[in-house]
């Protein structure tokens, strides 16, 4: 039905509550019920709720009384946005609500955010892809009282050598380490990023060798995420390759190359396609 009332879930970032989007900040804005994860999602992202609004704390309800909120508020004509932490296609749970909410007849959108992952490339600075290193990211977490597929596990994920991206592990570094030492070396580098763009962010950088310790040192045990690969490594040699997109001598549908050679004697634009204008 048009101008039907739905639930909007909304990632909110992986902390720093100006690293919402402009659509999931103006739904907040906007909402009359308002359910956030109260032990991941900062507290300020909750100023921007109009007077008046209906505030929840997921963290202390269960599912059945989190689904009644919602259905409970669409049903009287409010607007509903449940508030997840980073993006809620990430470990976000969000799979079993929207069955519940099909049930019920209750329309919904997914709002994206900023992952948590993406938020600790950022806090090091780092590109998780490096031509000539590795083109592929897998996000992923250690077995613990959620299983894995057994073609899943760290250990055997860990034979591709691309960079890895661990979230809910941090408390098992140990196992971690023993897992990832079946495909990568002791001199693997390893960052590990507690609470990635929040007041107190701490990053923990090593190698497989030395970063159990280094986090034990550091009491870091929750909401931390793991990267682990050689991308996040310093660059070893300085005639690395390097990307192509902005390759003076690589031509693509935007930009003509200059050809290599006549590049030493001022920089000869190659005929090809048309100059942009």
């Amino acid at each position: 039905m048009s101008g039907a009332k739905i639930v909007s879930f909304v990632g909110a970032g992986p902390g720093d509550p100006e690293l919402i989007t402009v659509k999931g900040r103006r739904l907040i804005e906007e909402a009359d019920v308002v359910v956030y994860a109260g032990s991941l999602v900062m507290d300020r992202h909750l100023l921007f709720c109009k007077e008046g609004a209906e505030v929840y704390n997921s963290a202390t309800m269960n599912l059945d009384e989190i689904i009644d909120v919602m259905v409970s508020g669409v049903k009287a004509g409010k607007s509903v946005v449940r508030l997840h932490t980073g993006d809620s296609a990430i470990y976000g749970a969000i799979r079993e609500q929207c069955d519940r909410l099909d049930s019920a007849g209750i329309g919904y959108e997914v709002v994206p955010g900023v992952t948590a992952a993406l938020a600790a490339a950022a806090v090091l600075k780092k590109e998780l892809t490096v031509p000539g290193v590795t083109q592929s990211v897998i996000i992923t977490r250690i077995e613990g009282r959620t299983p894995v597929p057994e073609a899943e596990k760290l250990s055997a994920l860990a034979i591709h050598g691309v960079t890895l991206c661990i979230y809910l592990s941090v408390s098992m570094m140990d196992k971690v380490v023993k897992e990832l030492s079946t495909g990568y070396g002791p001199d693997t580098p390893v960052a590990v990023i507690y609470r990635a763009s929040w007041d107190d962010e701490l990053t923990i950088t090593g190698t497989l060798s030395d970063i159990t310790r280094k986090v034990a040192d550091s009491g870091v045990d929750r909401h931390a995420i793991i990267i682990v690969g050689r991308a996040i490594g310093e660059r070893p040699d300085p005639n690395a390759e390097e990307s192509k997109l902005y390759d003076a001598t690589f031509t693509h549908a935007h930009r003509n190359a200059i050809d290599a050679g006549a590049a030493e004697e001022g920089g000869k634009t190659k005929k090809r396609g048309r100059p942009v204008r």
